[in-house]
């Protein structure tokens, strides 16, 4: 199993030029974002490099509070159509919203699916703050219910919303949330944020090496189920999930270096556990 690692347009200011830069060195394989115009095609196209695209429903990162399942529904929709136009890999989707009922986030989820099958792509949802997908545990209700559902996984929000490395409190969850995941959001949270200042911080070790256990744990799901490939991207970010100091507001590290320290440090780690196989994800 080959693990491919992904630039994020997110933490680098939306600039694809520089994220087709850093797959020209080898720190990434291939880039994740959301899909642009034909010109943004066509530079993906030209540096022959894998895509995930990215897809918010219901307003941006954070949905907003007025709009309704449709609303959310037709988002997807348009820009999904504009995703596939960008050939992914993948398409990853922060849908819906946190203050539905369970009931409501299943039909957004069965009805998004359904219109995903009409543009054969392959679908995953990420585990993010203000979605459905923001606790472990409705999480797996909506695993419960939705057998074709499957995950990004950023383990990073659940231990803010629950202000505990919390996959360490269920192994039984764990797994159940592996078996169900197709991409990987390299990001370190601790209990009381969703970003550590830097992964390599030594006061910030026990949070990275409880994050690096769940990705094995998916690791490892995937190669015993025979996936060919494995993708992550790292994605420390700006938007306040930096950290800056007080009324200058100053970054405490740099995100370009942290991004690409995950990279490189997932990299080596995932290199000592390969094992080959020829099989699709």
């Amino acid at each position: 199993m080959n693990l491919l690692i992904f630039r994020s347009l997110w933490t680098n200011g939306f600039d694809l030029d520089a994220a087709l830069a850093d797959c020209r060195t080898g720190a990434f394989d291939g880039v994740e974002g959301p899909a642009g115009d034909a010109e943004f095609a066509r530079k993906l196209r030209d540096a022959g490099v894998p895509f995930i695209a990215e897809i918010t429903t219901g307003g941006g990162y954070v949905p907003d509070r007025g709009a309704s399942l449709q609303d959310h529904l037709n988002s997807f929709t348009c820009k999904l159509e504009a995703s596939v136009g960008c050939e992914p890999l993948l398409v990853t989707v922060l849908g819906g919203s946190d203050a539905w009922p369970l009931q409501k986030s299943v039909e957004f989820f069965g009805r998004a699916l359904e219109i995903a099958q009409a543009f054969d792509v392959a679908l995953s949802f990420e585990t993010h703050r203000s979605r459905p997908t923001f606790n472990p545990w409705v999480t797996r209700d909506l695993l419960d219910q939705l057998p074709d559902l499957q995950l990004t996984c950023d383990f990073s929000h659940w231990c803010c919303v629950t202000e505990r490395l919390v996959m360490d409190d269920d192994p039984e969850l764990l797994t159940k949330i592996a078996k169900r995941t197709w991409h990987i959001h390299g990001r370190v949270g601790y209990d009381q944020g969703p970003q550590v200042p830097h992964p390599g911080a030594p006061e910030y070790r026990k949070p990275l090496e409880a994050h690096e256990r769940w990705w094995d744990a998916i690791w490892t799901v995937q190669e015993e189920s025979g996936a060919a490939v494995s993708t992550l991207t790292p994605e420390f970010g700006p938007d306040g999930y930096l950290h800056t100091l007080p009324f200058g507001g100053q970054a405490v590290a740099d995100l370009d270096e942290i991004n690409h320290w995950m990279a490189l440090r997932q990299r080596e780690r995932f290199a000592r556990r390969i094992v080959p196989c020829s099989i699709s994800l």
